[in-house]
């Protein structure tokens, strides 16, 4: 027997183990360089800064890509081996039952999926972005750290990592707080009592918001209650972002308590 008929008919036959083997290395061995492919061209594009690549629909599309890569990989190899194709087709007359109880089984997981691609294709928010959500107890502020298939992942400012399923990312009304021009009003209240002096008060709010130098352009600070036993007076002052007009109000709520208590100032 020559080497040529060794080869045709034991090593590269797919009806044998050999070349069931054989043929398994040549489909996993393309799939991992076709995957390992993409995601290094993923990389590289988001290497680049450029408005031209969008990097949430990127990165979930890279991931998208390499699951469909390796169910291609699986159903190309069952198709090369006859023994795999003939079980194919005796399971043929159950695949609507099992498909209906995979569907039932894994409708959160395809409906995150399906959400996801929404996300990605829509763009609500982008990679880096921050987003005002609610969650369990309270709303949670945090920057948009990855979009994968199944997940939205947000990280707070304490660092803590926020695990918010597609489905409901997609549902729930989301406040992107990062936007073209990225300055936030600074709406910060202080209620002193019924009988303290209004405009001293107020003198001392806008003198401490003027003199520092997170606050931009300063607003006013009017009177906008007069209930529960005392008056609140309401600071307006625009800040570069988010984080400065948050510094700016804790900032503001120590100095302007310890300077209306030197003033005689009573807060209600």
């Amino acid at each position: 027997m020559s080497i040529d008929q060794i080869l045709r008919d034991y090593v590269f036959n797919p009806d044998t183990l050999a070349g069931a083997v054989i043929y398994a290395a040549l489909t996993l061995g393309l799939g991992w360089f076709t995957s390992r492919l993409l995601r290094r061209v993923t990389h590289r594009l988001l290497e680049r800064e450029t408005r031209l690549v969008n990097r949430t629909t990127l990165r979930f599309s890279a991931q998208l890509g390499q699951v469909v890569i390796i169910v291609l990989a699986i159903v190309l190899y069952a198709n090369l081996i006859p023994s795999l194709r003939a079980i194919g087709t005796a399971l043929l007359a159950s695949v609507s039952i099992v498909s209906l109880v995979i569907g039932l089984a894994a409708q959160n997981t395809l409906g995150n999926l399906i959400a996801g691609i929404s996300l990605a294709l829509y763009r609500p928010f982008e990679l880096g972005d921050l987003v005002q959500v609610n969650a369990p107890g309270s709303p949670e502020i945090g920057y948009i750290e990855s979009l994968t298939l199944g997940y939205t992942v947000l990280r707070t400012y304490d660092n803590r990592r926020i695990i918010i399923p597609n489905s409901v990312m997609g549902t729930q009304v989301t406040i992107n707080l990062t936007t073209r021009d990225p300055r936030k009003l600074a709406v910060i209240p202080f209620k002193i009592g019924a009988g303290a002096d209004v405009d001293q008060a107020r003198a001392i709010v806008l003198e401490k918001a003027r003199t520092h130098p997170l606050a931009g352009e300063v607003m006013g600070c009017p009177v906008v209650s007069l209930a529960g036993g005392g008056v609140v007076l309401s600071l307006r002052v625009w800040c570069a972002d988010y984080g400065a007009a948050q510094k700016l109000e804790f900032y503001l709520y120590e100095t302007v308590k310890k300077a209306f208590d030197a003033a005689g100032i009573p807060l209600a």
